[in-house]
């Protein structure tokens, strides 16, 4: 009515409201009333967007690569990037001028030409594997170029999803990389069956050094044997000859010791004659009548005894003798009682 309208924004989008030239309010997500015929509203969304790319670019061996990816941004300052391009919207809120388009038109230009001086100096085979070498170009131009900066804009990221060759070329390398890998696969057959030929020869080698040292190893052990035989032989004769000498040595010292016994017999037996002689010899000169009176004798039939043989001896002197029978009874009755 008369001009009148209202307006409504999400968290989301930046608003910038001119009136007159002059800016009346900015901020997020705002709700208000504005006078149609001489207000401007520009709404920038500040949420990240996802961009995806698809370029071709030449290798140093002029071969075309095609290079897929995607790369993540959010507008940092908003005010900056509405100094630059036009988003303003109509009553209805929509876009007048549809600048997203060459927004996202100038980023992916910006990551082409980082992308551009690195696939021009590598060759093909190295391009198709260069995908995180081109992330990392990517970012680096992106967050140091100038006209990046001035958009107003964030670089989050930015991911590689394929770097491929042209049908034709990649057939070629599927074929190459299965010529190539059939020949390692030849090469390792080969190679298996010459490290089986060879270790079968290590093994016949090392059975025949195996069978040469058993051999060596017998050889002295029997030399051991015969020596450990001959060292027992002669350790026996040197027993038998040690044992004689022994039997030898003991026989002589007991035929000394006999020897050396009869001797001290001898002189024993020569000293107890010499002392028996020395005692003897002073009643060898007496006269036994002398020693029977110096015996002292106190039996009196020992006493009659003597005068008996001394009748005896002077039988010749004698003419006649009488002997009572009471003596005699006497004496043998005494011999009886000591019989008893």
């Amino acid at each position: 009515m008369f001009g009148i309208k209202h307006i409504k924004f999400d968290s989301m989008t930046f608003v910038l409201h001119y009136t007159g030239g002059k800016l009346k309010r900015e901020g997020r997500g705002l709700s208000f009333f504005y006078f149609s015929p001489t207000s401007s509203i520009v709404a920038i969304p500040m949420g990240s967007n996802d961009l995806p790319f698809v370029f071709n670019e030449t290798t140093n061996d002029h071969q075309t690569v095609s290079i897929q990816g995607q790369i993540s941004y959010k507008i940092g300052n908003p005010k900056t990037l509405a100094d630059v391009l036009d988003f303003t919207v109509d009553d209805s809120g929509l876009y007048k001028r549809n600048d997203i388009e060459k927004l996202n038109q100038r980023i992916i230009n910006e990551a082409q030409t980082s992308t551009a001086s690195y696939i021009h100096e590598i060759k093909l085979k190295d391009a198709i594997r260069s995908a995180k070498a081109v992330e990392a170009r990517i970012q680096d131009g992106l967050k140091n170029s100038q006209a990046i900066a001035l958009l107003g804009i964030e670089i989050l990221g930015a991911n590689i999803l394929a770097v491929q060759a042209t049908p034709e070329m990649t057939r070629a390398l599927e074929t190459e990389t299965r010529e190539k890998l059939q020949q390692e696969a030849d090469q390792a057959i080969y190679e298996r069956r010459n490290f089986a030929v060879e270790q079968e020869r290590k093994i016949k080698e090392s059975e025949l050094n195996t069978e040469i040292a058993v051999e060596e190893k017998q050889k002295q052990i029997a030399e051991k044997k015969m020596q450990t035989s001959v060292q027992k032989a002669q350790n026996e004769r040197k027993l038998r000859e040690m044992k004689i000498e022994a039997d030898i040595a003991i026989e002589n010292q007991r035929k000394q010791l006999i020897e050396q016994k009869a001797a001290n017999d001898k002189k024993q037996a020569d000293t107890e004659g010499y002392v028996i002689e020395a005692t003897l010899k002073p009643y060898r000169e007496m006269d036994w009548k002398t020693l029977t009176a110096l015996s002292n004798n106190p039996d009196p039939r020992f006493n009659i005894s003597l005068a008996f043989r001394q009748l005896a001896e002077n039988a010749d002197k004698i003419g006649s003798l009488n002997i009572s029978p009471d003596l005699l009874d006497s004496i043998l009755n005494d011999k009886k009682d000591a019989r008893k």
